[in-house]
């Protein structure tokens, strides 16, 4: 007999200790389709809008959305656009000029220390869009023509949540913190002294948790979910993640979950943006395969997109990368949704991704085409890029 979980059976099950309903979500794709979503949400903006994200260019996608901004600003709406000092540092000084001329308050997330080549300090990772603190987008989509279709190019395959309700406004409360950098003096923002009725119909409502990892702030709440989603697995979980290079913790919980019988998949990049970092994870496949977890490689375009399904109950879908820089060096962000059909939707979403656009990466497959030469290639990167996450992680990890 098949036993159904009340939602709100389900949320306590979970340990969500706050109320989180009251919101409306979908699940958008990178591409057109997430780009022509942030010119509509920037177009009825009335109040406010706050774009936060780690790349911005000022290519043809970063003048489209940039020119959409302008007009907001134009009309009376305050803008605030904030981008990462390091990963951003491509935007032309005619560019930012333009962009604060028309009215948008403009600045870069400063790190600790930065040049053209070298950075050290923390980044600002998260990709988010509030507006009217009624309406937000959260995931793993930059603004950069690599995550749009353009001239014929399909986008890199990545993903975002849109969001309407209650989670928006603590987001517009959590991008004025940002933006001000000193959240304990700030106060009460703009956005908790405004009231808001959400009118959403009672058949969409879901529960929706803010998740984010900041070492400053003493954040650990997207590692928490991913391992409070591999202990509490009763069956399946499913995980796509761009540069898959768990930690020891996540790791050891992922090998348990496996060993008491819950099928993990993981779909990983087939290309990749940083080919260090592809190889350095096919050497840790062959531990991955023999405890039985799934491994599949995208093939169609590159893969940047960062969700993980559990049980068809729930999912947490953001900016966060399963690997230690996202876990202790970055400002991550994730949104968890628990709410047993979207997360059955998004699931069906990624089977159909690994059916049709993934080769599944057994030990045979392996066997057959890697000989000791690649096997160097895979050990030897792996350690390079374990190093680079010692050097950039181990000052964080003993701070946070």
């Amino acid at each position: 007999m098949e036993v159904t979980i009340r939602p709100r059976r389900r949320i306590q099950r979970l340990h969500l200790s706050k109320d989180f309903t009251g919101n409306k979500v979908k699940l958008v794709r990178s591409g057109r389709e997430y780009f022509d979503l942030v010119k509509t949400l920037i177009n009825q903006a009335t109040d406010t809008i706050h774009l936060q994200t780690y790349i911005y260019d000022d290519d043809e996608t970063g003048k489209e959305i940039a020119n959409a901004l302008m007009c907001a600003a134009g009309r009376g709406v305050k803008v605030y656009l904030l981008a990462d000092g390091y990963a951003s540092q491509v935007m032309s000084q005619s560019f930012i000029d333009q962009v604060r001329a028309a009215g948008i308050n403009f600045r870069f997330f400063e790190p600790l220390f930065r040049s053209k080549y070298f950075y050290f300090g923390r980044r600002l990772h998260h990709k988010m869009l509030v507006v009217d603190a009624r309406y937000a987008l959260v995931g793993g989509i930059n603004i950069s023509n690599r995550y749009n279709d353009l001239n014929g190019q399909p986008a890199w395959l990545d993903f975002a949540l849109y969001a309407e309700g209650k989670i928006a406004k603590e987001l517009c409360v959590l991008s004025y913190k940002t933006w001000k950098g000193f959240p304990s003096a700030m106060g009460v923002t703009p956005c908790e002294i405004k009231q808001q009725h959400f009118d959403i119909d009672p058949r969409e409502k879901c529960f929706v948790r803010m998740r984010r990892n900041d070492w400053v702030r003493r954040k650990n709440q997207i590692s928490a979910s991913y391992i409070e989603m591999l202990k509490n697995a009763k069956s399946e979980i499913t995980i796509l993640s761009s540069y898959f290079l768990p930690g020891s913790m996540i790791r050891k919980h992922l090998i348990q979950a496996a060993r008491r019988g819950v099928k993990i998949k993981v779909i990983m990049a087939g290309r990749s943006d940083v080919m260090l970092a592809k190889q350095a994870e096919r050497f840790i496949y062959k531990e991955l395969l023999k405890n039985k977890i799934e491994i599949y490689e995208y093939q169609k375009n590159i893969l940047h997109g960062k969700i993980a399904v559990s049980d068809k109950e729930w999912l947490t879908i953001g900016s966060y990368n399963v690997n230690n820089i996202s876990a202790y060096a970055s400002i991550e962000l994730n949104l968890d949704v628990c709410d047993a059909a979207f997360a059955t939707q998004v699931n069906n979403m990624l089977e159909d991704i690994v059916r049709k656009d993934c080769i599944r990466i057994t030990t045979r497959y392996l066997e057959k085409r890697t000989n000791i030469f690649k096997k160097i290639v895979h050990w030897a990167s792996y350690e390079v890029v374990r190093f680079i996450f010692y050097m950039f992680t181990f000052y964080f990890k003993h701070k946070a």
